[in-house]
């Protein structure tokens, strides 16, 4: 099977090409995406009991199973549900009560790209709740979903103010020392007030959750002991992964996991918090033809998966099928479950894993006017909801940056690619070669928003600012390893990326050179400075915080183990590290004028945009020369905001990308009369003295570093 992806290399030729044998055409679906035909799928409830609708164009007989309450093999009756148009099947009776554990059987033609068998026990797509049933099958239960919300509502933070934390539910919690034992690697646990008090201390806003889901383990991860962790392999929408709750709320059943879950967003929610959750719809755990039959591919395998006219599947996601979102139920069931997290659930936000898949229609092209793609983002049910995309895939047409429509964020793998070379494999070179390959001038258009990717009606806040993320090296192993060290994947180090753009610093991996390792922590500084001070909204990886540590795993998704949970008991180095990170996103939230909304335009007056200014390091403005010279990687760039709701604020960044000091000149710029040091990456300590110059005073830079001041 194929192995998980990497990430996007930000070259459109890096992406594989999808299958070139005739395309099928798009199969039959109701009149549209919204079609009414389509509404109330899945289970739901009247006074005399429940009726379920499922969709299948294809299918001839489908059959509803119930089973006993606590023998989930033993079928205690059926009802032959019925064809009720638009492709829609029904039935109602009154053994569909909450708690009911129930599946489906379907029948069709044998024929190419249907794969009927109606010996085969289904869940349903809409299934609220799953249980397992051993043998690897899983019932559907219908659960009641009822929750005391409280009053609390969502935090609503507007996107130039959030700051994201993309961290692992079982990974952030499973070895907390103030977190107790029965709530490690929970939901209960991530919302534990210890867990509550580092997010706010961090002074993030949004905590990105990879995927919860219900997810399973490939066979093929099984045959090697060893498990998906991540939990990018999606058996089911709606359902919240049962194994994230705790022992009590498993033995409880799925509406006390369901529970759980909403309690853990109303405590986060209370504590001013944002969930966001990253969905895997592009693909599901059926992997390839051959693989398990749980669920789309037993009730209308045609019309759920792209494919060939052949039958043959059309894999643009590396996974080994791609859900065809050009038929309008394959992208209506994926419209139903965003908006059920979102109102049932009180989901502040998405990030949708390989979102091109989403985007391709029926010729299997991407097109930003995709069907689901506008819906997702016009729907009121959907307002106010956080939409980001990871916008690539690996099909062809793949790489898709920038690509998206009005409304969504994008993860940037320019400004990811970078920033990691200009103060990574860019320092690397020029220790061998004697002088950087490149000048400032592309960190630049990254620190200011990337309008180069972007268009002005979509804004610096369209780009997802990441240095790293849960896909690749952590911090720590980008600035301390030259290779990945993937050997415990059990695939020969074949998986994950091999273009990291890292650099060791002069020792691969731990070394007990004090010079390395301040250089290495000097690194670590600057990557987060420049993260946390740049246009756009930055991402934060869980654990970088701290300088966690993969031993140059760059593909950790198999391990659930101490490899992948963050560890707690910190050195002196990691606490310094923490408390830099703290300063840095308390200094974005004080000054509006490096997280602007809008591109400023030449010679008008645009609200919340910053008008920026670009001076060398004698203080003169950027010449040609010095934007794109190799030997003068150095740059001071003012920021001005143009105030909308906020006071006027400017700052001014300075950053040198060369190992060797430098003078630098402070600006003459109208109106400043002097300028207050806020944070250096050269300081190991944050420095609290905030000490103040006049403009043409001389400030002394350490080699590749940064510093930070506010104009006054």
């Amino acid at each position: 099977m194929p192995r998980p992806k990497a990430m996007s290399s930000s070259d459109p030729q890096d992406t594989a090409d999808s299958p070139s044998s005739a395309p099928v055409p798009e199969a039959p679906a109701p009149a549209g995406l919204l079609d009414s035909s389509l509404d109330n799928l899945g289970v739901t409830y009247q006074d005399d009991g429940g009726t379920i609708r499922v969709w299948s164009a294809n299918a001839e007989d489908i059959e509803l199973v119930i089973f006993d309450d606590t023998d989930l093999d033993w079928i205690t009756d059926t009802v032959t549900l019925s064809p009720v148009g638009g492709g829609v099947w029904q039935g109602t009776t009154p053994l569909l009560r909450p708690g009911a554990k129930y599946a489906l059987r379907a029948d069709g033609p044998h024929s190419a790209g249907n794969t009927f068998n109606d010996s085969f026990l289904l869940i349903d797509p809409y299934a609220r709740g799953l249980a397992p049933s051993g043998h690897g099958e899983w019932r559907s239960v219908a659960v009641d979903g009822g929750f005391d919300w409280g009053g609390v509502q969502k935090p609503a933070i507007p996107m130039d103010r959030t700051v994201l934390y993309e961290g692992h539910i079982k990974g952030m919690t499973k070895r907390h020392p103030d977190v107790p034992a029965a709530l490690h690697g929970t939901y209960a646990g991530l919302a534990h007030p210890a867990m509550i008090e580092h997010f706010r201390s961090l002074g993030v806003t949004s905590i990105e959750l990879l995927p919860v889901h219900a997810f399973v383990t490939e066979p093929r991860l099984l045959q090697h002991g060893l498990s998906n962790y991540w939990g990018y392999n999606t058996l089911n929408f709606f359902t919240p992964h049962d194994l994230y709750a705790t022992v009590e709320s498993r033995q409880n059943g799925p509406d006390a996991v369901l529970r759980e879950f909403k309690g853990m967003v109303k405590l986060l929610h209370e504590a001013g918090l944002e969930v966001i959750l990253d969905v895997v719809y592009n693909h599901t755990s059926e992997e390839g033809l051959g693989g398990p039959r749980t669920s789309l591919r037993g009730l209308d395998n045609r019309s759920y998966y792209r494919q060939q006219e052949d039958g043959a599947y059309i894999d643009v996601t590396g996974c080994g099928n791609s859900v065809n979102t050009s038929t309008d139920a394959a992208a209506r069931l994926i419209l139903d479950s965003l908006r059920y997290w979102a109102n049932e659930v009180q989901i502040d936000g998405f990030r949708f894993d390989l979102a091109a898949t989403l985007g391709r229609d029926g010729a299997h092209t991407f097109t930003p006017d995709h069907p689901l793609l506008r819906t997702i983002m016009d729907d009121p049910q959907l307002a106010g909801v956080k939409k980001i995309s990871e916008p690539w895939d690996v099909g062809m047409g793949g790489w898709q940056t920038g690509n998206f429509g009005e409304g969504w964020s994008e993860w940037n793998d320019r400004y990811r690619d970078r920033v990691r070379n200009f103060w990574l494999s860019d320092v690397d070179y020029a220790r061998r070669a004697s002088t950087s390959p490149v000048g400032i001038g592309g960190l630049a258009t990254r620190l200011a928003g990337s309008s180069n990717t972007f268009s002005a009606e979509r804004g610096p806040i369209a780009s997802i600012n990441f240095v790293t993320a849960h896909d690749g090296f952590t911090l720590r192993d980008l600035v301390s390893y030259d290779v990945k060290h993937n050997l415990g994947n059990g695939e020969q180090n074949r998986d994950g990326a091999d273009t990291n753009r890292s650099f060791n610093h002069g020792a691969e991996g731990p070394t007990t050179d004090e010079r390395i390792l301040a250089t290495r922590r000097k690194a670590m500084r600057n990557l987060l400075g420049t993260l946390m001070l740049s246009a756009g909204v930055p991402m934060l990886s869980a654990g970088d915080e701290f300088g966690r540590t993969q031993r140059g795993n760059n593909n950790a998704y198999c391990h659930d183990s101490a490899l992948t949970w963050l560890a707690w008991d910190h050195a002196p180095w990691q606490k310094e590290l923490f408390a830099h990170v703290q300063t840095l996103i308390r200094l974005r939230n004080e000054n509006p004028a490096i997280r602007p909304t809008r591109f400023a335009r030449l010679d008008e007056f645009t609200p919340s945009a910053s008008v920026m200014e670009w001076y060398d390091e004698s203080g003169e403005t950027m010449s040609a020369e010095r934007w794109t010279s190799p030997a003068h990687r150095t740059l001071q760039y003012v920021a001005a905001s143009t105030p909308e709701n906020e006071d006027f604020n400017r700052v001014l960044l300075m950053i040198h990308g060369i190992e060797t000091p430098i003078d630098v000149t402070l600006p003459e710029i109208e109106g400043v009369t002097r300028y207050v040091s806020l944070w250096s990456s050269a300081d190991e300590v944050p420095d609290e003295d905030h000490a103040v110059f006049a403009p043409n005073d001389v400030v002394p830079l350490a080699g590749t570093s940064m510093r930070f001041f506010r104009a006054e």
